[in-house]
């Protein structure tokens, strides 16, 4: 405990050390500073607690339906939200759904004292990978329940080598796991791991609800399309984005709309200079001053955080980016307004990027030709485009209903 005390130590110095240098780790460290009086001063003793916590605004985002729902059935509970990063506390630090948002703070033992004592949850709800090993044993000595939701486990995590028998002590804390699929919980049974529930993925629910509560369509991107076919990139890394160019350049008949990963001013700037010297017309999305300037353009950098899920509502189909990295990034916000996807070839990890596959909704690719060759498919065959739109679609509609499950087995 010791030596784990001072390696999250060690981590938080270096993030204090880069702060200066850094706008994130930045975020990170003043975010957590006087974090336990203002958590003093807002939560009342009281109060009746429920902690969900999420790493980051993805890990929120497939959590917010279970939460939103929690709150429905039990409202008489406050809602206790905490992140880790900053890009999922900074973008939610707002959210209406719950009555107290925070930073986690470092899970050392002393911290971790600290929070619960303020907190004092009745229970405490992680969101698909956080197994913070103080908080977790800290919860099941004080006796609050705790879960994992949405949980998706594979042969190479830790929990399943033979030197993991710390990692697989921490899975035994839980009250229960709620995981997304049948392989996740038989590899957690091989290791004895038995309080386990398959519910699928409540990133799902909260997808379906996003096309349900789009509004109204937002002038600017309405504007852009008019009646053109438009194609979404969203989330793109630089290996991304050299394909995404080379479809620019081949396609003058479609309209491409990109979200880059990464909206660092000089990013925004290299990249719409490089798509000004194919001859394609560029605009950004936050500086779009009329809608003659709009529609004039071939491509709109989405400059912004917060739009993209919404966005994919005008495409025919979507570039989904990460596959040349660590991975792909969110497939279903496209796959359920019925876009047909392409994305590179580090996505069998993600267990909806391999459903869509399946589905035929989806296909990985490894070089521009591939890429061209789907989407030319689809240009010209509008019964293929239909059939791998409407694929999509079904594929997202059948795995609805994961955060009810979780709630209808008792959190409480």
């Amino acid at each position: 405990m010791i030596l784990y005390d001072f390696a999250i130590e060690c981590y938080g110095a270096l993030v204090k050390a880069a702060s200066p240098f850094n706008p994130k780790a930045k975020a990170w460290v003043e975010g957590r500073k006087g974090l336990f009086d203002r958590m003093r001063e807002a939560i009342s003793p009281s109060d009746k607690v429920a902690w969900f916590h999420a790493a980051s605004l993805g890990e929120f985002e497939q959590g917010r339906p279970l939460m939103e729902e929690f709150r429905k059935r039990y409202p008489d509970h406050k809602i206790l939200l905490t992140f880790f990063s900053p890009s999922g506390y900074e973008v939610r630090k707002n959210y209406e759904g719950a009555d107290y948002i925070f930073y986690m703070p470092l899970d050392t033992l002393g911290r971790v004292k600290r929070f619960l004592d303020i907190a004092h949850p009745e229970v405490a709800v992680f969101v698909k990978y956080e197994f913070w090993r103080n908080f977790l044993v800290e919860l099941k000595k004080r006796g609050i329940k705790s879960y994992v939701v949405s949980a998706i486990f594979d042969q190479s995590q830790l929990f399943f080598r033979s030197y993991g028998g710390a990692y697989r002590k921490l899975l035994s804390c839980l009250t229960h796991l709620f995981v997304q699929n049948e392989r996740s919980r038989e590899l957690l049974a091989g290791i004895g791991i038995d309080n386990v529930t398959v519910c699928g993925d409540t990133r799902f629910d909260r997808v379906i609800e996003i096309v349900e509560s789009a509004g109204l369509p937002d002038k600017r991107i309405v504007d852009f399309a008019g009646n053109d076919r438009l194609f979404v990139a969203g989330s793109t890394w630089p290996p991304d984005d050299k394909i995404i160019l080379e479809l620019v350049k081949r396609h003058s008949d479609l309209r491409f709309l990109i979200a880059p990963h990464e909206l660092g001013e000089a990013k925004i700037v290299e990249m719409c200079a490089s798509l000004e010297t194919l001859g394609a017309k560029t605009v950004r999305f936050t500086r779009i001053q009329s809608a003659e300037e709009a529609a004039s353009a071939r491509v709109m950098i989405l400059d912004t955080i917060g739009q993209l899920s919404r966005a994919y509502r005008y495409g025919m189909a979507a570039y989904i980016g990460g596959g040349f990295g660590v991975g792909i990034h969110n497939t279903l916000e496209a796959a359920t307004f019925g876009l047909p996807l392409m994305f590179g070839p580090n996505y069998k990890r993600f267990s909806e990027a391999v459903g869509l596959i399946e589905a035929g909704a989806a296909r990985p690719i490894e070089n521009t030709e591939q890429a061209d060759e789907w989407l030319s498919e689809m240009l010209t065959d509008q019964s293929l485009l239909e059939k791998r739109s409407q694929a999509a679609r079904s594929f997202v509609l059948a795995g609805k209903g994961a955060s009810k499950k979780i709630l209808d087995h008792g959190l409480l």
